[in-house]
């Protein structure tokens, strides 16, 4: 019953929800908040990633891996994309969440692949 309780819930899940919480407080630790678009872009990604951290834990499904990893992707190109890329802590913040959560993201996607759920 207790391997029932957590199938599913991968280290991943936890690592993209602890990301999340850091993207979403970054722009006032790490000083961007005034940057109008960098804060705005890492509140909503934050919040996107966030809820699917917490959907994966409570029942894991594989397309939330990948809308992740989407994210991830967004994060690491939204720099040049939205126009902030002068601003060196709120890119630098981008790129390295992006890319930390891109990397859990195919991590669960290829563990998943990998390591399916027995069933008994």
């Amino acid at each position: 019953m207790a391997n029932d309780l957590m199938e599913g819930k991968k280290p991943q899940d936890w690592i993209n929800l602890i990301l999340a919480a850091c993207l979403f407080i970054s722009p006032w630790v790490v000083g961007f908040a005034a940057e109008t678009a960098a804060a705005w872009n890492a509140w909503i990604a934050a919040i996107l990633l966030g809820a699917l951290a917490l959907a994966a834990l409570s029942v894991f499904a594989e397309w939330e891996e990948w809308v992740n990893l989407v994210v991830g992707l967004w994060l690491i190109a939204s720099p040049w994309l939205l126009g902030f890329v002068a601003n060196a802590n709120a890119m630098a913040t981008h790129v390295v969440l992006g890319v930390l959560v891109v990397a859990a993201s195919a991590w669960a996607v290829w563990d998943s692949r990998h390591h399916p759920p027995a069933h008994a």
